[in-house]
């Protein structure tokens, strides 16, 4: 009898990239590609719409971060497995992909000789971690997580989250409101709660929280 394959959801922003992992995991007789994304929101769709074990996921894209699409998968469907990419071994990255529920976090120069391994460490319900990446922070967050303590939450609601994320990007009160189709007058809302919470006067600031906590690249 033929093993049955891993079924993998593929999402990356850069078509080539996407390309180039397909072709890493379907070298593998045990691993299928059968769906991919080029943002978050199209990567939750997808994995909610198709009967999947797997799905990686970068963590920087457009309209929905790779974060938040692991945040509102690892919610809405538990039992998915997933890996987070990123081009960067960045401890705050990883901390922030684990808590998200992330299986593992994979930087994107070495993926041809991570990626594969990473894949099935998560399908044996196993973490990866890059080398090196056994900082306090993310030993403190594996020790409470073994100990099934609680892990600090952001203090930011989803939408104030997307709100971060498009600041950070140069958006204007009038383009935030135009992509996440509400009102200037609610984006005005969210903008002030958010810098109110986080004790932060300026858009510099909140680009500076959105690169450390993977909303945006750096």
């Amino acid at each position: 009898m033929t093993p049955l394959k891993a079924r993998i959801l593929l999402a990356d922003d850069h078509a080539v990239v996407r390309h180039g992992l397909r072709m890493v995991l379907e070298a593998q007789p045990d691993l299928d590609v059968v769906a991919e994304a080029g943002d978050g929101l199209e990567a939750v769709d997808a994995a909610l719409a198709q009967d999947l074990d797997l799905a990686v996921i970068d963590i920087a894209m457009p309209r929905m971060t790779g974060l938040h699409a692991a945040r509102e998968l690892h919610r809405r469907r538990p039992g998915l497995r997933i890996l987070m990419l990123s081009m960067h071994e960045n401890e705050r990255y990883l901390y922030e992909a684990l808590k998200a529920g992330a299986s593992g976090y994979v930087v994107k120069t070495v993926a041809d000789r991570d990626l594969v391994e990473a894949v099935r460490a998560a399908m044996r319900g196993e973490r990866f971690l890059y080398p090196g990446a056994m900082t306090p922070l993310i030993e403190e967050f594996l020790d409470r997580a073994r100990r099934d303590l609680p892990v600090r939450e952001d203090p930011l609601t989803p939408r104030e989250r997307e709100v971060v994320k498009l600041v950070a990007e140069g958006y204007s009160n009038k383009q935030i409101a135009e992509t996440l189709v509400i009102s200037e007058k609610t984006v005005e809302r969210h903008r002030a709660n958010l810098m109110d919470k986080l004790g932060m006067r300026d858009r510099v600031a909140l680009t500076r929280y959105a690169i450390r906590h993977g909303l945006i690249e750096p």
